[in-house]
This record gives C-alpha cells, sequence and structure tokens, in this order.
C-alpha cells in the first residue's frame, strides 16, 4: 500500500517530462540515456540467461543480511532460484537503465552493493568491458549462482566479494587504488545502513561520480533515506525516476527533479 500511495504522488503530483527541464545537464540525460529506447547487443544475451535462471529448479538456502525483497523474505531460508530470479533481481527495463547510464558515462571503477543472481551486474559489466566492477553479496549459495552468470556470459570485469556488507565494504573502499566513479546501492533497504553505505562511499567520490540507489520509495524508511541524501551538502543534483533515485555531485547550484519513467 505505501509503495503504491507513494507511486501516485509521485506520477500525479511531482513527476515531469523533458518539457520545462531547465538543466541542459538533466534534459541531455533524461533524452537521450533514460528515455532511450534502443537496443544494445548485451541485451538479449543477458535475457537469454535470466530465462535460464526463471526456468531452474534449483533450490538454495539463502542467508540475507539486509531488509531484502518483501517477496524474498529473510535470512536462512530455502528459495528457489526461479522466485529469486522472478521476485529479487532487477526487471529488464531497469537493469538496462544501468547499463545504459554506465555506457554514458564510462566510469572505470564500479561498486554494487548486492550482486543477487548476477543479472543486474552483468548489464554493469558488459556496458563497458575497460570497467572493473566489485560486486557485494552476503550469501555464499547466491553468489555461487551468480558466478555461474558470468561465466554463462563471458564476464571477466567482475570480482564479486562475499560476506557481510557491514564488515567488507570499508575494506574494499580502503583498499580501491583509485576514486570511485559509479556506485548501485540495492544492498539494504533500511535507513542507517543506507545512510552509513551512501557515507562510506562518498568518501572516495569525486565530483564526475554517479551513485544510484534502488527503491527509494520502497517504504516509508527508504524515503527518509532518499530524503536525507538529497539533502546531503555534497549532493547537487537528484533525479527521481520513482523506481531509483540518481545523485550526482557536479559543481552547480542545488537542483532535484521529480522525472517519469
Amino acid at each position: 500500500m505505501h509503495q503504491l500511495l507513494a507511486y501516485f504522488r509521485h506520477q500525479l503530483l511531482r513527476a515531469g517530462t523533458a518539457h520545462g527541464l531547465h538543466s541542459p545537464f538533466v534534459f541531455g540525460l533524461y533524452t537521450t540515456v533514460i528515455r532511450h529506447t534502443g537496443e544494445f547487443s548485451a541485451y538479449p544475451r543477458v535475457e537469454q540467461r535470466r530465462q535460464a535462471l526463471l526456468a531452474s529448479d534449483q533450490v538454495l538456502e539463502v542467508t540475507d543480511f539486509g531488509a531484502g525483497s518483501q517477496v524474498a523474505g529473510a535470512g536462512g531460508r530455502r528459495r528457489a532460484v526461479r522466485a529469486i530470479a522472478r521476485h529479487a533481481a532487477k526487471a529488464p527495463r531497469l537493469a538496462q537503465l544501468l547499463f545504459r547510464l554506465v555506457n554514458h558515462f564510462q566510469p572505470a571503477n564500479i561498486l554494487e552493493l548486492g550482486t543477487s543472481l548476477g543479472l543486474t551486474t552483468a548489464y554493469l559489466a558488459l556496458a563497458d568491458s575497460r570497467s572493473q566492477v566489485l560486486t557485494f553479496e552476503g550469501c555464499p549459495n547466491t553468489a555461487t549462482v551468480a558466478r555461474e552468470t558470468f561465466a554463462e556470459l563471458g564476464i571477466q570485469n567482475v570480482r564479486l566479494i562475499e560476506g557481510n556488507l557491514d564488515q567488507t565494504l570499508p575494506a574494499t573502499l580502503a583498499s580501491l587504488p583509485a576514486p570511485l566513479d559509479f556506485a548501485f546501492f540495492d544492498g539494504n533497504h533500511r535507513y542507517e545502513p543506507t545512510l552509513r553505505y551512501f557515507e562510506q562511499c562518498l568518501a572516495n567520490a569525486h565530483e564526475g561520480s554517479v551513485f544510484v540507489l534502488d527503491d527509494i520509495h520502497w517504504s516509508a524508511e527508504m524515503e527518509r533515506a532518499w530524503a536525507a541524501i538529497k539533502a546531503h551538502p555534497a549532493v547537487t543534483v537528484t533525479v527521481d525516476l520513482f523506481y531509483v533515485g540518481l545523485v550526482f555531485f557536479r559543481k552547480q547550484p542545488k537542483q532535484d527533479f521529480w522525472l517519469r519513467y
């Protein structure tokens, strides 16, 4: 019910389209990247893997350290791979948006907080084979399936880091050889961890970094986290697409946008 009400508030009361956008940066991003409807050769490859996972009879013992999916449930549960692919994996439309963002901004270093079965990771990695994707997964059994996804698609520019994100993220950020260019936050759908992970990654960010937060209207708690991130003094531009929020640190006056996607 919360998501439904939030969706109507966003779509009917706030969100707009390209008409009336007074930011050349956001106008170009919205018209050429966000609303892009063309195909890339990577799309059918990843979607073929998705179909294989949706047809899988494999059952996993799943450990979930975060709030997880409302459908996926909590840690220690036996779950079918096909159910995870159906309910926990990012829908093609959103995963392909991430592909286009990476393709557009061409980040060298990408962090993904929440690997799941590796489908979204694959989109991030295939967008630019020169990039290095570091992806974090708490559940060893889920990580095994993700590695099979990468092998199936011939992806070599991904390093999967297993374990509790509260321990693995700070250590990984401390060892990064270069600034963080792009981060996708999908590891924990609660207020405090979301803000903590954001702050930790922010320490490695720069003016050209792009942060994408998933499920910003998933709950009242996530909406609070999104509001706090928007108000952060380091953040200058945000784009609320309802399903995800885009965060930029460009040197310019502060602007927030609500756009239909």
